[in-house]
């Protein structure tokens, strides 16, 4: 007996000896189970309402892998990811592919009756989130996007007071997400990450995170942007290379806020910065909003903490997922703000590749 069967074996010996019943928990799916998609089925797998009886990646030995991960739930396999979703004992599905296929698998998901989880982005054009828009309102279904700084417990503390008049009126934002190298080009994403149309580059498939936070702080999108980018450290690095390895962009919001962001793969480590912040400025002070929250007057006086650190959960946007489904909880994450997240990030690439000045409106797309 291999060690997968073995483990398959015992674990079903033992949820028989509990009598647990398959039949309160959610039948989930999960579609990718590589980098990000095997850490997502970790917290699903510690979820008790909730059992992975499908599995699907286009390479065997992740599936292998994630089939071992999940042994004590006796997963189906495949390589098809239709054949997931087809499949009638699926309630949920977890979608964690390269990011040119999710709204494509998360239509189909909704579609067919799913409840879904989408990795951010959850669309890479705006051809994509326009459909992805209409079918989620049209379907009704739990959507749930990967935008988990939303389920960060501190992170929300220090908005609602911020947007309860804690700092004033907001009147700007300065917010950076840097790295000190390249993906791995051999890496489980180098096969995809440097095509501009699979990835959308660092900004879409990475700086979504921090442009979402941004619009929830200020509590709007952008209404225009423009900025510059390129590549000056990697050119040529992967062959084929067509995302940019640095970003400089300025958004402006309908308030009359200012959003600057930056984006780069060559800040070094231990260069005394952090590389990632949103600093957001007000009538009344500043808000360091990532780590500290500190608020610092903007009259000289000794900084205080506007929201305490806690203790964060892992897995609290899985969880929140769960709740949806099972308790008709409002999504921390819905179709609308996933949308918004890469619609931001989407405008901001089109500025650099373009050279100009582009509105929100130009992309075509309501929200």
């Amino acid at each position: 007996m291999n060690r997968r069967n073995f483990l398959i074996s015992t674990a079903a010996a033992a949820q028989t000896a509990v009598g647990q019943s398959s039949t309160d928990r959610v039948a989930t799916g999960m579609i990718g189970v590589g980098n990000r998609g095997s850490y997502l089925l970790k917290a699903v797998m510690a979820q008790a309402d909730a059992r992975v009886v499908a599995l699907c990646d286009n390479k065997p030995d992740r599936l292998d892998k994630a089939a071992t991960a999940a042994a004590k739930d006796n997963p189906a396999t495949m390589t098809d990811w239709r054949k997931l979703i087809d499949r009638k004992d699926v309630e949920a599905v977890y979608i964690a592919t390269p990011p040119f296929l999710h709204a494509e698998m998360a239509i189909a998901a909704m579609k067919a009756g799913k409840h879904v989880y989408c990795e951010k982005p959850i669309g890479t054009t705006p051809a994509q989130i326009r459909e992805l828009l209409k079918v989620a309102k049209q379907t009704n279904k739990v959507f749930v996007s990967g935008q988990q700084m939303r389920s960060m417990l501190q992170v929300g503390n220090a908005i609602r007071k911020i947007q309860d008049g804690a700092i004033g009126d907001i009147l700007f934002v300065k917010a950076q997400r840097h790295a000190s190298a390249d993906l791995a080009y051999d890496g489980p994403s180098g096969d995809w990450y440097f095509d501009y149309k699979k990835s959308g580059g660092y900004l879409l498939e990475q700086s979504v995170h921090n442009l979402d936070a941004c619009n929830w702080v200020i509590g709007q999108h952008p209404i225009r942007a423009a900025g510059f980018g390129g590549i000056n450290l990697y050119k040529g690095k992967p062959a084929g290379r067509d995302i940019m390895d640095h970003q400089s962009l300025v958004y402006e919001y309908a308030n009359g806020v200012k959003l600057t962001f930056t984006q780069m793969v060559f800040h070094p480590r231990k260069m005394p910065v952090n590389n990632q912040t949103i600093n957001v400025f007000g009538s009344k002070g500043s808000v360091e909003l990532l780590y500290s929250t500190n608020f610092y007057p903007l009259d000289g006086g000794e900084p205080t903490v506007l929201s305490p650190k806690v203790d964060e959960p892992g897995d609290a946007h899985i969880r929140a997922f769960y709740d949806c489904v099972r308790k008709g909880a409002k999504s921390p994450a819905d179709v609308t703000i996933g949308a918004t997240a890469a619609l931001t990030a989407i405008l901001g690439n089109e500025v650099c590749r373009q050279g100009k000045v582009i509105d929100w409106k130009d992309l075509g797309v309501e929200v």
